[in-house]
């Protein structure tokens, strides 16, 4: 299926859903963060919002900085909603068109993208730096420049930077929002609240916004410099 999302596109979804109210949902069993995982992802948080405060504190960005804080970045368990965010993927290509779905494809790696890009910056900072409970900024540098992953962490940024777009995007598709609002039944029913809070959660930010592109490039900007920073061994790797 190809071209915009039309009225008859999500009629059918919503049909289906609503027939379907239980579709398929599986939970996913976790124990949660591992305590070091915990500190690193708490770690990466607060430093994103000293970074983007002022973002942050706009009435106009402050909830698209927020989602992306809380729904992303937050020192969370995702694997259910993750899980959730494929396994749904692959039901909407029946009904949605491709140019609607290229956001959730792009969040699917983005996931997966971070999640290694975490689990190897751990490693570096426990292994050869001898991380227990704390980390300081000089300690999160180095093991940056261990990982000796530059380019992976550029594609990251650029992909927060794209998947923001696709939002802002489909944020001003005509039904987009009606879609939502009337699959929030049966998703909730279904088992489907974390991945439809989610959805509902990143529409409205971006929805509130209006246009992403100066909020986009700011972040593209600042998260550039200090990845440049930190592989040049600046003293002061964040500052922006």
């Amino acid at each position: 299926m190809s071209g915009s999302l039309r009225p008859n596109h999500a009629a059918e979804l919503l049909l289906h859903l609503q027939r379907r109210q239980d579709f398929n949902h599986r939970a996913v069993e976790s124990s949660g963060l591992s305590p070091q995982l915990a500190i690193l992802r708490t770690w990466q948080s607060q430093r994103l919002a000293t970074t983007h405060a002022d973002l942050l504190a706009s009435r106009r960005y402050g909830p698209a900085c927020r989602f992306f804080l809380d729904d992303v970045y937050a020192p969370q368990d995702f694997s259910q909603r993750n899980t959730d965010i494929r396994r749904m993927h692959d039901f909407l290509m029946r009904f949605l068109p491709a140019s609607v779905l290229h956001t959730l494809t792009q969040t699917i790696v983005l996931n997966e993208l971070t999640e290694d890009l975490d689990a190897r910056l751990l490693q570096a900072l426990v292994e050869p730096l001898g991380m227990t409970d704390t980390i300081t900024p000089q300690d999160y540098a180095r093991a940056y420049r261990i990982c000796d992953n530059y380019d992976q962490r550029q594609q990251q940024i650029d992909m927060i930077v794209e998947i923001g777009g696709g939002i802002e995007r489909l944020a001003r598709i005509p039904f987009i929002g009606w879609t939502l609002r009337r699959a929030r039944g049966p998703a909730l029913r279904g088992g489907w609240y974390e991945l439809q809070g989610f959805l509902e959660r990143g529409y409205a930010a971006f929805k509130h916004m209006g246009r992403a592109e100066a909020f986009l490039q700011t972040i593209h900007s600042r998260e550039m410099q200090i990845l440049d920073q930190i592989f040049a061994a600046a003293p002061h790797p964040f500052r922006v």
